[in-house]
């Protein structure tokens, strides 16, 4: 599953709530965290950003930051999920038999 794509210069973010893509710059609080859910649950792709695929600044600095901060999670992904899920298990367990 591809959750960012760079496509005629400008940088986009998978929302699966609506199964759309929309622009990186329209990246919110629940964006994020709906692109790291996906993350951490899903195999995803990304396209890497370089010099010449987005032409739009904006689009350069956040989706650049997005996807470095998601390829350096990649690396300790598993040992993330777990200590999140640890460190929450008492609340879910809580919420879920409520």
């Amino acid at each position: 599953m591809k959750i960012l794509k760079i496509e005629d210069g400008s940088g986009y973010f998978w929302v699966a709530a609506s199964n759309e893509w929309h622009k990186i710059d329209e990246i919110d609080k629940d964006g994020l965290l709906s692109l790291l859910d996906l993350f951490l649950d899903n195999d995803v792709k990304m396209d890497a950003p370089d010099e010449n695929n987005l032409r739009n600044e904006v689009h350069k600095i956040i989706y650049g930051h997005i996807f470095h901060k998601l390829s350096s999670l990649s690396e300790s992904k598993s040992s993330f999920k777990d200590d999140s899920e640890r460190l929450y298990f008492d609340e879910i367990n809580k919420y879920a038999s409520a």
